[in-house]
């Protein structure tokens, strides 16, 4: 199986581009939002994802692990295709995704090309039971006070979590950029400083 790809951009389509490397001519489709960093003629490198069925095997480049990841589970839905995830990466990138499945933000994904608003809500509620199981530790409340709203800190680990990071991994990142942005961090530059660390 192909996991990544390092070559020359040789041709850039509406929705693929062709990867030279070594010689060899990689046909690897991409969303939009991929296809326009690339640049024909330059080195390039694509993270990939093999998707076989009947007609035969096709490669989806990403240029993050990120995005390959949110592909995977995207890929995993009932009636999210790969053009459907891909529509989606182009309209909520990872962190953004994350955002709105921690938001039950249904219109947000609905947004995508070809995503109506049943598969936006399942595309939600099947990303959100990502979760369930991950360990996520909650510190018992102070007796008498009253219950706290998750930290900015949980969020952003459940939000790694739904993308599919495992949740030791997704709190030793989410740490990491606590203590580069600081304590009242907001939660979308938690969530995206996150990812960039993830994806070093």
């Amino acid at each position: 199986m192909i996991a990544r790809l390092r070559g020359v951009v040789a041709e850039i389509a509406e929705a693929d581009a062709v990867l030279d490397v070594g010689g060899v001519g990689y046909v690897v489709q991409a969303g939009a939002r991929t296809l326009s960093r690339l640049t024909e003629g330059e080195e390039t490198v694509l993270h990939v994802e093999s998707v076989t069925r009947e007609d035969g095997t096709r490669l989806f480049g990403f240029s993050s692990r990120e995005e390959k990841r949110a592909f995977v589970h995207l890929g995993a839905i009932q009636g999210v295709g790969p053009k459907a995830a891909l529509a989606i990466l182009d309209v909520l990138p990872p962190a953004e995704l994350a955002e709105a499945v921690a938001r039950d933000d249904k219109a947000s994904v609905a947004r995508a090309a070809g995503v109506g608003p049943k598969l936006a809500q399942r595309v939600v509620l099947e990303l959100k039971n990502k979760t369930i199981g991950g360990g996520l530790t909650i510190a018992s409340p102070t007796p008498g006070a009253p219950p706290s709203a998750p930290s900015n800190a949980g969020e952003a680990v459940a939000a790694l979590m739904q993308l599919g990071t495992a949740e030791p991994v997704a709190r030793r990142h989410v740490e990491t950029a606590l203590a580069r942005l600081g304590p009242d961090a907001a939660l979308p530059a938690l969530i995206k400083a996150a990812l960039q660390d993830l994806g070093r």
